[in-house]
């Protein structure tokens, strides 16, 4: 679909329906009237449908559909952001909206900011997923991985299963009438199994999805793909032992593991925490943050992956930055206040979770570049480490940079092999700190399989993240073993 045809599927939504209370005139009209004399805004039109299936032991637990639309209208002068919004769609709830952002005026008029450039590229197809099977044959698939699972391994015992999808539809407005819009579709399966032997219980999970048709996720393959790697896990699981503690090399597997990165790194790569100092990158631009053959971008072009967009919520074509090359820390991902603020331009990274909330610098798909190293020369070269193949939850903080991540799946290397799993590894480090530990970077580039929600600041959005299997020495694992 064209950025044309998405502007005419947003304006039957918002102003064409013989219901509509606003029509495009007064919404030109009203933005450019609150938007006069500011630095910068936008009106913000939302539609968004949205489904949410549950099942847990061969039960329906959960069944729901949401649709909700709104608006959301920002202005900006200088550092200072007023922002409105209504859950109303209408001329009046418009009008209250520019009232309200008006307080931001210090008695002087700004510039208006440089609208985004125009672009016709589209990440992913303008398909509604809801709209692409029925109710009924998605809440059968669910009944069928629960039997496929326990028909797999008499240790199972227990089988959840859900199935998310929603399709959204945005139209930007901006004070001189630019007009920019994006429909977006996202689904999701994921795969929980518990499995018990012996008194003893242990569970595995598997997600993925992405702005794909529905078809992606029921297809019998990548349904059947996903219930054998959780309960793949599950077993690898209930074999650990206690993972040992302390100072060691460690390597992380491709994919899913990126999400290290991502909030290690990445979070302190966003244009708001550097632009206040907070960030432990913060001033660097230019200096070595990362070992050679460290090269770290956020893409949020790569077609039909979880965290891509068209446009980033100002209206602003998503792009691809190199925040980290080659070790050297070369840029930040920006929205459009931050990025005028600093003097650089925005790099489509202006994101906020709904018409409910003003947007700010939050990642797409944040990417770590592949090197030259195998997967089996790194495990070869560890004496005694860990080979941490995927990640449960973690956290950081961003000015420090320090985080905590817990690995869902990890094994024991033993004199250049891999051995025993291990349970309740925890890696403890310094984001600056690792990347500057990097000794090995796999030719093995994957993305992860489609499950990131990034949150920051109480906002909750899709993203992505990818690596190749990388070594790093002297990282501090916790655990309770020897």
């Amino acid at each position: 679909m064209t950025a044309i045809s998405a502007l005419a599927a947003t304006d039957r939504l918002f102003f064409d329906d013989a219901a509509s209370a606003l029509d495009r005139d007064g919404a030109e009209r009203l933005t450019a009237a609150a938007l006069a004399g500011m630095d910068d805004g936008e009106l913000f039109l939302e539609y968004r449908e949205s489904e949410f299936l549950s099942l847990d032991d061969g039960v329906i637990r959960t069944a729901s559909f949401d649709t909700s639309s709104g608006f959301g209208l920002r202005a900006v002068l200088g550092e200072e952001s007023g922002y409105a919004h209504a859950g109303e769609i209408s001329e009046a709830a418009l009008a209250r909206a520019a009232e309200t952002v008006g307080a931001v005026r210090r008695g002087r008029s700004g510039e208006a900011g440089e609208g985004p450039r125009a672009s016709n590229a589209r990440r992913y197809a303008d398909f509604n997923p809801l709209h692409e099977s029925t109710f009924a044959e998605r809440a059968a698939l669910l009944g069928r991985i629960d039997a496929y699972v326990r028909g797999a391994d008499t240790r199972v015992v227990q089988v959840s299963a859900s199935l998310a999808a929603e399709w959204q539809a945005v139209q930007i407005i901006r004070a001189d009438g630019q007009r920019v819009a994006d429909l977006r579709p996202l689904v999701r399966l994921n795969v929980s199994v518990v499995v018990e032997k012996d008194g003893r219980r242990e569970s595995g999970s598997f997600g993925g999805g992405g702005r794909q048709p529905y078809a992606s996720v029921l297809a019998e393959t990548y349904w059947k793909t996903a219930c054998d790697s959780a309960l793949r896990l599950a077993l690898v699981n209930l074999d650990s032992r206690p993972a040992p503690a302390g100072e060691m090399e460690v390597v992380l597997g491709n994919g899913w593991p990126g999400i290290l990165l991502h909030e290690a790194v990445g979070h302190g790569l966003e244009g708001d925490f550097n632009r206040k100092g907070t960030s432990v990158f913060a001033g660097l631009v230019g200096s070595r943050v990362a070992s050679k053959g460290v090269t770290i971008v956020d893409d949020g072009t790569i077609e039909d992956r979880r965290g891509s967009l068209t446009v980033d919520d100002e209206g602003t074509p998503a792009g691809r930055t190199v925040m980290i090359e080659d070790g050297i820390l070369v840029g930040f991902i920006q929205d459009r206040l931050n990025a005028r603020l600093m003097g650089v331009a925005p790099t489509g990274n202006g994101r906020r979770e709904s018409y409910a909330h003003a947007p700010m610098p939050r990642m797409t798909n944040t990417v770590m570049a592949p090197g030259e190293h195998t997967k089996e020369e790194m495990i070869a070269s560890v004496k005694r480490g860990i080979y941490a193949a995927n990640f449960g939850g973690g956290s950081v903080d961003i000015t420090s940079g320090n985080f905590n991540f817990a690995a869902s799946e990890a094994w024991l290397i033993e004199n250049g092999r891999i051995t025993a799993p291990v349970r309740g590894a925890t890696l403890i480090g310094n984001g600056k700190d690792a990347m500057n530990r990097v000794s090995m970077i796999g030719n093995d580039l994957a993305l992860d399989p489609g499950v990131g929600t990034c949150g920051k600041q109480g906002q909750g959005v899709p993203v992505g993240v990818g690596q190749p299997t990388l070594k790093m020495t002297g990282l501090t694992v916790g655990g309770t073993g020897r």
